[in-house]
């Protein structure tokens, strides 16, 4: 692609969408509010990170006048070309939530949004987005877990972030939608037959204590809902909340941690973060030993910043209830064709952590 105005050099590989071409970057930069005068003279690609579901593109910018202040890279997001039509609403998510969700929330949270678009006829979608490369970095290269002081950052940021949407007015208006008890027995029906075909799968590899536990959870499925459909002492869930979707600041650096990959955000009870965080993502050792800690935190931390009414026992409660639903994740994951490193890994910690919690009891 060498096209636009006089002013330009610039070459792009033919994937990136026309938003990476200088007018267009310069139009998207302008309404961010982070370029005046001047305009993008050349783009170059500087890395790029295929993410399991998404491309996550770094671009290096140069421009020609007045440009204090602009920024001399950005992210571009865009979809996966395995996933594209799979994962298409992954997109219009994450798209509707750094246009409509993220300019309503106090800054440093989530990083800086320049542009944002999904098309529904052709569902492609693409995100410009602030870049926290040389300021920010993750925890642990995958699948290390985080240090203790990086877990108790983690989890403080999260808190943060679930305060300012707690209990939302709203919910199931302006911000999100609910499930109504029709939805989530629909989903439950779909997921029921994901199972079987999962069970039929794994054979012998799905010990009968498990196949047990998978058939009560579906039978005491709507029970379990019941949380839910209270709508009360909820939150917009992040939806994806392990520790590598999280930007620590390196050393040195006075900033706040940052959140990011927000494609599949909803209204939820607060606790399906912390367990998948904590309960999906981490091995019984690590888990006991930072399990209390993180949950001792995270409730101070929402306390403080302005949550009432929701006690420290009532976290612990919906804490078991979301390590128990959490069952179902890996079964999703294998239904969209994830890498079975990704899904039976999270198959074996879930299950640890409901024998240590004794989940089972909350079937009745």
């Amino acid at each position: 692609m060498a096209r636009d105005s006089g002013i330009v050099n610039f070459m792009t590989p033919p994937q990136l969408p026309d938003v990476v071409e200088p007018a267009r970057l310069t139009a998207a930069l302008r309404r961010g509010g982070v370029l005046d005068a001047g305009a993008v003279r050349e783009v170059k690609v500087l890395h790029q990170h295929p993410a399991l579901v998404s491309h996550v593109i770094r671009l290096g910018l140069r421009y020609v006048g007045e440009s204090a202040g602009a920024p001399h890279s950005v992210i571009l997001k865009m979809p996966h070309s395995a996933y594209a039509k799979s994962l298409a609403n992954s997109g219009r998510q994450e798209v509707a939530f750094y246009t409509r969700l993220a300019p309503n929330m106090p800054s440093q949270i989530v990083p800086r949004c320049y542009d944002g678009h999904f098309d529904d006829e052709s569902q492609a979608w693409h995100l410009l987005l602030e870049d926290l490369t040389d300021s920010h970095e993750v925890a642990a290269a995958w699948p290390l877990p985080p240090s203790r002081d990086q877990a108790m950052a983690i989890v403080t940021a999260l808190a943060r972030w679930h305060a300012c949407w707690w209990d939302h007015p709203g919910f199931g208006e302006t911000v999100g939608t609910w499930l109504s008890a029709d939805d989530t027995a629909s989903l439950m029906e779909t997921f029921a037959g994901h199972y079987d075909r999962f069970a039929d799968l794994l054979g012998d590899r799905l010990s009968e204590e498990r196949r047990i536990l998978y058939r009560r959870f579906i039978e005491k499925a709507e029970q379990l809902l019941q949380r839910y459909h209270s709508h009360r002492h909820v939150t917009i869930a992040h939806g994806d909340a392990h520790t590598w979707n999280f930007l620590l600041p390196r050393a040195g650096v006075a900033d706040a941690v940052r959140i990011f990959d927000f494609d599949q955000w909803r209204i939820n009870v607060p606790t399906h973060d912390l367990a998948y965080m904590i309960a999906t993502q981490w091995y019984p050792e690590r888990r006991q030993a930072l399990e209390r800690p993180l949950l001792n935190r995270y409730y101070e931390m929402l306390i403080a910043h302005g949550v009432t009414g929701y006690t420290r026992g009532a976290l612990d409660q919906d804490y078991r209830r979301s390590v128990l639903w959490h069952i179902t994740k890996p079964i999703w994951q294998w239904s969209i064709n994830i890498p079975p490193v990704i899904w039976w890994n999270n198959l074996e910690r879930i299950f640890a952590a409901v024998d240590d919690l004794g989940c089972e009891e909350l079937l009745g």
